[in-house]
């Protein structure tokens, strides 16, 4: 891999730019504040059928079309379309890309401003200040205020995405009808901090990491951010899936030499290293972790998670997936008995299957029929 790449190319994101900036939780302001976002379907007459799409880790607003750095198809097609579980014939989908991120947001790689938001002509990089779930929430806040949206009939997400459905239920609940958090948890682990550690320190470790001022060499530290991804993605799957997929395959060869021959898993891993490196950057990756390793609703709520949504008229959708080591169902089931407690209206499912984390990206015909019976029903609810 050549690490005199650029990892992207510069795309002219639609966004919206908010001059007077967003107060951040660690004190820090971001002015002005710009969201990149897509939106997809119609926003009916009543403004009532509005359903906010949030992305995972390593995802963005792209998801229902064909991505303009990569050319693949959006990472929720088999979710977010014309008859699928979130039908765009019948909802007005937004999809933005978080507070930090690299695909038009403000984050580490846009330009640096001042106190009085003037651009200093360099990206922010590792000034950017620190964010947390609940930052990247009030960021999509402006956005759907932006928008004349007053109530979402749903907010929907897996993963990351499932932390901010937590947080606008918590934050904003009388402006979400429905939330449906997928494959997610109320704070996060200790192990799932610590895989992340190692992604991170793997991107510090990098020759070209250069205090995280790449951009002055014209190089990114594409071998470290590659191995970050290598890491992470080994925890979106599972065991019985790996074995599934490639067992102990070799590459291109019947037997195991020191030279050229690899596993196929190998291969799989360092394709996906090197295809990440090329649409994401290194400090909106060490940026975006960290916010999910601060995420812990109960604490944001005197320690009792169910002090989040005590008095909520908000419905909730619990999805969790059997084989999802990341996010384990065990996680689901807390958020669930706290959610009794706070006497919030809310069902859950747990999909049996072999896929792991990734589960609620890839084609699982329960999870689809279980999410979008429920979006039917608060559409039903609510006239749309």
């Amino acid at each position: 891999m050549d690490q005199a790449v650029a990892p992207f190319p510069v795309v002219d994101h639609q966004r919206v730019v908010f001059a007077d900036g967003l107060a951040l939780d660690c004190g820090a302001v971001v002015k002005p504040l710009a969201v990149a976002y897509r939106t997809y379907g119609r926003l009916n007459a009543a403004r009532s059928n509005a359903v906010l799409v949030c992305h995972a880790l390593t995802g963005d607003q792209y998801v229902a079309e064909r991505h303009p750095v990569t050319g693949r198809p959006g990472w929720w097609e088999n979710v977010v379309g014309p008859g699928r579980p979130i039908d765009t014939e019948r909802f007005f989908v937004v999809c933005a890309n978080v507070l930090g991120g690299c695909m038009g947001s403000t984050g580490p790689r846009e330009e640096m401003t001042d106190s009085e938001g003037r651009g200093l002509g360099r990206p922010w990089g590792t000034d950017f200040p620190s964010v947390t779930i609940r930052d990247m929430v009030r960021a999509q806040k402006r956005l759907v205020d932006h928008l004349g949206i007053a109530r979402l009939l749903c907010v929907v997400g897996g993963s990351m995405g499932g932390m901010q459905v937590l947080e606008w239920a918590a934050e904003y609940p009388e402006a979400v009808f429905a939330a449906a958090p997928i494959a997610t948890a109320a704070h996060h682990s200790a192990q799932n901090i610590a895989f992340h550690e190692v992604g991170r320190a793997a991107i510090h470790a990098d020759p070209d990491w250069n205090g995280g001022r790449y951009w002055e060499t014209g190089r990114v530290p594409a071998r470290g951010l590659s191995v970050a991804r290598m890491v992470a993605h080994i925890t979106y799957l599972s065991e019985q899936a790996l074995t599934r997929k490639f067992g102990r395959r070799l590459r291109g060869a019947s037997a195991l030499t020191f030279l050229e021959d690899v596993f196929e898993v190998e291969s799989y891993l360092r394709h996906q290293g090197s295809t990440f490196v090329r649409r994401f950057d290194a400090n909106s990756y060490l940026t975006i972790t960290r916010a999910m390793d601060y995420f812990d609703l109960a604490a944001e709520h005197g320690g009792d998670l169910a002090n989040a949504f005590r008095g909520t008229r908000t419905r909730f959708f619990v999805a969790s997936f059997s084989s999802d080591w990341l996010f384990p169902t065990s996680e689901s089931r807390a958020l669930v008995r706290a959610l009794n407690a706070a006497a919030a209206n809310v069902s859950f499912v747990e999909i049996q299957t072999d896929k792991g984390h990734d589960a609620f990206l890839l084609d699982e015909p329960d999870f689809h029929r279980a999410l979008g019976g429920f979006l039917r029903g608060a559409a039903e609810r609510v006239g749309v």
